[in-house]
């Protein structure tokens, strides 16, 4: 079942290479269902994602929205997707996320600024191209600082994915084929360790979303670890109580089989030691 996660660069003909992935190879196409999913989550307007991950976000809304929420929910929908298989997963840090899957393959799909200002002036039916480069230079560096603050990467590092295509220079039939032909490769062969190793980064992000959509466990951050539907939580909560409630809440997840509570209890010296001074 292939996954191919691939960058997204405005201009870049990246979706164009991603819908014919997905009719040449019989492949789902990740379209609206990220951004869908966490303003469904978030009970925010799609519209206010969509400014945010563009950069067009005004000062008040990038203050006031959980950054937090949304990478949690966008990991949960990206690593469900990519759990199901059969599917190309452009944009919303996919090729970071599932990089450490051994069969999916992630692609970076690019292109020089003037053919990509030159492709923004079309769509747009404009002749102003410092507004068409004003607004892919927006869109990159909106996308760079999401990478960069999420992941720590450098957003056009080459070894972050295992092919950058140059759609100057390859067109876009050609990128299918090399796509396609590494996706068959046995490298990128998929196994039953790496099949597991998605299934549990899936339950993983299932469980973390779900501790942020409860009042009583969303301003709680520790680790959470799955292997084969048992997971294990490890970090600091306030007292008894809210161990408890963690526990239950990660116990109710959907394909969580046991939950292991390593949780510790912060002790009141230390939780009021601040207090003393």
């Amino acid at each position: 079942m292939p996954v191919i996660a691939m960058t997204q660069e405005m201009g870049s003909l990246a979706k164009d290479v991603a819908l014919q992935l997905g009719q040449s190879l019989n492949l789902a196409v990740m379209r609206n269902e990220v951004i869908e999913h966490v303003a469904n989550k978030m009970n925010v307007p799609k519209s206010l994602i969509s400014r945010l991950r563009g950069g067009k976000a005004g000062l008040v809304e990038r203050l006031t929205t959980d950054e937090r929420s949304i990478a949690l929910y966008t990991a949960e929908e990206v690593f469900a997707q990519a759990d199901r298989g059969n599917v190309v997963l452009r944009g919303w840090g996919a090729t970071c996320l599932l990089r450490p899957v051994p069969h999916v393959v992630c692609v970076r799909v690019t292109r020089s600024l003037a053919k990509r200002v030159e492709w923004l002036m079309g769509q747009l039916e404009t002749d102003d191209a410092q507004f068409a480069e004003a607004e892919i230079l927006r869109s990159d560096d909106a996308h760079a600082s999401r990478m960069r603050d999420r992941f720590g990467v450098i957003w056009g590092d080459p070894v972050l994915y295992d092919l950058v295509l140059n759609t100057d220079r390859v067109s876009v039939e050609s990128c299918v084929e090399q796509i396609s032909r590494l996706t068959s490769r046995p490298e990128f062969a998929e196994t039953a360790e790496s099949r597991a190793l998605l299934a549990n980064m899936a339950l993983e992000a299932r469980v973390q979303a779900a501790l942020k959509e409860r009042a009583e466990t969303r301003d709680i951050n520790i680790t959470v670890e799955a292997s084969n539907g048992r997971v294990t939580l490890r970090g600091i909560v306030l007292n008894a109580e809210e161990r408890a409630q963690t526990e239950g809440v990660a116990t109710a997840v959907p394909g969580v089989t046991g939950v292991d509570n390593q949780l510790r209890v912060m002790t009141s010296s230390r939780r009021f030691a601040s207090a003393k001074h």
